[in-house]
């Protein structure tokens, strides 16, 4: 059975087999050869991480390329060694002389992104060495170029240990395509073959192209063509920032016109699977990951239901016992790739009972799957799959994944990824937990009496079992010494579990400041600080469960039903909250009354955020649980709109507070650092986790909270103001906005969603004189606004008052200076009518480009004009 190749001491394993064989030792090569026997996965596997060049397979090269559509790559000048056969087949090369790469990204976001990080929107790159890996017939696309060359042993020895190592992080890639040539169970070989194997479906044409480049301006990059991947093409650079943490820089990424066509007409067949990573921005991982975490629209396998089994050891250990329910939709794969916890070992993988072969591959170093600390894990099935087959899978794993942070409460570090899973779906869950006395646990689902074979009979230990009332896209629990206080919103009950105290690390509050001694006075001393006070959850907790139940009836009453039975509020260390089916991680922080939080110097915008966090977290369960994201590109609406609910309420008693903090998200838009750059410069919502990058670390905050707020505010707002100007009242449930969310609830429960098909649902509510060119449409908001950066400045000129009745007819131009030429934005023109009064609404007026002029009515007493003056547009305000 394999053993999981843990970290990067897997590197090590493989460097002693592979070199050992080279060396033609009997012993070693015996041993290599009895391990391709009894483990051939990880045989393959450790090959194609170690695969070195073949020293008589040097050549001369001239004039050759590699065109993968839109990925061109020239090699004009230079010398080629190819990689030693795996399985019979070259599945790389390294070059060194004079080479170009171009790529030309096909859409303005797209060439927005690359430019950002390159200075051009077209990736044209002159490169001195390159390191290619291929699964598919690019040596003998090469071949009518190559000559013979004199110096092959010099260019072998120069480059054979940099080749050897760049082949490490392929390796999982290269696995997926030539696991499917390993003998089956039967012992016969599979039909695969490398490249066009004709197994059916996706794998029919499983093409791959990873060429790791030295250019001549822009260092070490990488460019992907991967037919398996959502978007075929990627390319980018790992790099530090300036705090000095490593990101994995996406410069493009991109679905091929005939893949996205395709996806368009079978997007109605697969809506019923999702892809939400709870806090998991997921992208901005190199290609060869992105199988695990993928648009599930193009997944062809979705896991049907988890069975878990989970004994607690606090405060570090974690048993866990995983059984998948698999369905599969296209055939052809020998490996199934799981994103799992690096600090999760597994012991043993079965498939419908038989023990087979697993590889625990770690991350590479600045992508989104490092920094989540999660690795993957591919499980090798003893024959391909076949489309329609159920399979059920076990996996067998634990480790130390929590940590006692203090005041009765534990941090649970594997979070969304305690389980395998492949970016996580829609699934039915059910859970069982065995763990010591005195603690309480709490979990996703509904609390069910526990089996009589359960794990703790006889140990006086605490067992729990808790099943989901409907599918969810994800689940975990949460550890701590609580009491609970309750609440009720309806006939939801909303519990809350929090401790008598905060974790260690929590800043100390009530400081008593104690007078230094003064036998020197020559000497400063600083004074002493002793902590006199610690704030208390538990005394907090009755307060946060009934602004929990607050929101979910605010929230019911305007988008339907709360979608479970109850909701389950528990205390979780730091300063991060989530918001998962049923059961909310509530910060510590989110506790504190409002005495504690002026004691911590809040600012008043962010005491204001603390106090509607619960209410944030209860939206998520319509908006990120019960609706999902269908792609990274649309996970922007689930904070947005979770954030932006919370915000109504917040609106409805302090309209004042809501300014102020809608203000503060636009400024942190467009404060411009150091060096001249904006945050809102980082990209639209619509890149997710590529948006926390080397340039803008905090770039995904700024943008897929702070602007996206922004985006449903204008939404909102333009949508109202043009109900009111029909002669229509309409408020809370009934504002065109909010009946637009509902009969997207309607239509897409359980399901995962589009940027488009929100934008259409919310479309089909548009008043009249809110449709731009008379359309019922919002794909001017999507293209302008939501795969935007704009943040305009907009100006009033050549007002002029002409009188009409007892009124008047004014007219003027609506200048957008700081923004794209053909920008379209619903703007708000109000009259003043006199000093101290308010301005009135007079219409709205849809600024298309740099100038748009406009009439509007006026009534009797206006004598000025003035734009947005409630602030309800994502402007300057210079």
């Amino acid at each position: 059975m394999t053993k999981v190749l843990r970290g990067i001491r897997a590197w090590g394993i493989a460097a002693l087999i592979l070199s050992a064989a080279s060396l033609s030792s009997p012993l070693a090569a015996q041993a290599a050869s009895d391990n391709a026997k009894e483990k051939p996965a990880e045989s393959l596997y450790l090959q194609l991480g170690q695969v070195g060049l073949d020293p008589a397979r040097v050549y001369q090269v001239r004039g050759a390329s590699l065109d993968r559509s839109p990925v061109h790559i020239t090699l004009e000048d230079g010398t080629i060694g190819f990689t030693q056969d795996v399985m019979g087949h070259i599945t790389g090369a390294f070059f060194e002389g004079e080479g170009e790469v171009l790529l030309t990204p096909p859409n303005e976001v797209e060439r927005k992104s690359m430019s950002l990080f390159t200075g051009m929107a077209i990736l044209e790159e002159h490169f001195a060495t390159a390191y290619f890996r291929f699964n598919d017939d690019a040596a003998a696309e090469l071949r009518p170029d190559l000559r013979e060359v004199e110096n092959k042993q010099e260019f072998f020895d120069k480059w054979k240990d940099t080749a050897k190592t760049l082949s490490g992080p392929d390796a999982m890639r290269m696995l997926v395509t030539f696991s499917r040539m390993l003998p089956t169970v039967d012992g016969s070989r599979s039909s695969g073959e490398s490249g066009s194997a004709k197994v059916g479906g996706r794998f029919s044409e499983d093409h791959f192209l990873h060429a790791r480049l030295q250019g001549t301006k822009l260092g070490v990059f990488d460019v992907y063509f991967d037919s398996l991947a959502a978007e075929q093409v990627q390319a980018g650079q790992s790099k530090p920032a300036k705090n000095g943490d490593v990101y994995y820089d996406v410069w493009s990424a991109f679905t091929l016109p005939s893949v996205q066509a395709g996806q368009a007409k079978s997007t109605s067949l697969q809506k019923g699977n999702t892809n939400r990573a709870s806090g998991d921005r997921a992208t901005g991982d190199p290609p060869n990951f992105d199988q695990v975490s993928s648009d599930k629209s193009r997944d062809w396998l979705s896991i049907r239901r988890y069975v878990i089994t989970t004994e607690v050891l606090p405060p570090t250990m974690l048993h866990l016992r995983a059984r998948l329910q698999i369905d599969v939709r296209e055939g052809g794969a020998r490996a199934l790739l799981f994103e799992l916890s690096r600090y999760l070992q597994v012991d043993s993988v079965k498939v419908d009972g038989r023990e087979v072969e697993y590889i625990h591959n770690p991350a590479v170093e600045g992508t989104q799957l490092s920094r989540r600390g999660n690795d993957v894990v591919a499980v090798i099935l003893p024959e391909p799959t076949k489309a329609g087959q159920q399979i059920t899978l076990e996996f067998v794993y634990g480790g130390e994944v929590m940590a006692e942070a203090g005041g009765g409460l534990l941090w649970v570090g594997a979070r969304g990824t305690w389980y395998p899973n492949r970016g996580v779906a829609m699934a039915d869950f059910d859970l069982e937990f065995d763990y010591p006395q005195g603690w309480t646990l709490v979990a996703t689902g509904k609390p069910t009496a526990a089996p009589e074979n359960a794990l703790a009979k006889g140990k006086g230990e605490q067992v729990s079992r808790w099943v989901s009332e409907r599918p969810i896209p994800l689940a975990g629990f949460n550890l701590g010494k609580y009491r609970v206080a309750t609440a009720h919103a309806g006939d939801v009950v909303v519990d809350t579990y929090a401790s008598q105290s905060v974790e260690r690390s929590f800043p100390g509050l009530g400081l008593q400041v104690m007078e230094p001694a003064a036998s020197d006075p020559t000497t400063i001393q600083l004074p002493q600080i002793s902590v006199t006070n610690r704030p208390s959850p538990a005394r907090n907790e009755m307060a946060v469960a009934e602004t929990a139940a607050r929101a979910i009836d605010y929230y019911a009453r305007r988008f339907g039903p709360y979608p479970y039975s109850h909701l389950s509020l528990t205390q979780n260390p730091g300063r991060d909250s989530q918001g998962w089916p049923g059961l909310v991680f509530l910060s510590s922080y989110a506790f504190l009354d409002q005495r504690e939080r002026e004691q911590l110097h809040y600012e008043p915008y962010r005491i204001l955020l603390q106090e509607v966090i619960p209410a944030h977290e209860a939206a998520h369960q319509w908006w990120g649980d019960l609706i999902s994201w269908n792609s990274y590109r649309d996970q922007w609406f689930s904070e947005g709109l979770a954030n932006y609910c919370s915000l109504m309420m917040l609106q409805e008693r302090d309209p004042g507070g809501f300014r102020q903090v809608m203000e503060k998200y636009r400024q942190d838009l467009i404060t411009e650092n150091k060096d001249g750059m904006a945050p809102k410069d980082a990209g639209p919502v619509t890149l997710g986790g590529r948006l926390e990058s080397s340039q803008f670390p905090e770039g995904y905050e700024a943008v897929s909270y702070g602007r996206a707020t922004w985006l449903f505010h204008m939404l909102r707002t333009m949508m109202k103001d043009a109900d009111a100007s029909e002669g229509h009242k309409a408020a809370g449930a009934d504002e065109p906005f909010v009946r637009g969310l509902r009969n997207l609830r309607q239509k897409y429960e359980g399901k995962a969603i589009s940027s488009r098909e929100l934008l259409n649902g919310l479309a089909e509510e548009l008043p009249r004189s809110a449709r731009y060119e008379n359309k019922k449409s919002l794909d001017w908001f999507l293209d302008d606004w939501v795969n935007g950066v704009s943040v305009p400045h907009l100006e009033l000129k050549s007002v002029k008052f002409a009188p009409k009745g007892t009124g008047s007819v004014v007219s003027g131009t609506i200048l957008q200076k700081d923004a794209p030429a053909d920008l379209v934005t619903s703007v708000p023109v109000y009259g003043v009518v006199g000093v101290g009064k308010q301005p009135i609404l007079l219409g709205r007026v849809f600024a298309d480009g740099e100038e748009t002029t406009f009439r509007l009515e006026s009534p009797a007493g206006v004598h000025k004009l003035v734009l947005d003056p409630e602030q309800t547009v994502l402007t300057s305000g210079k």
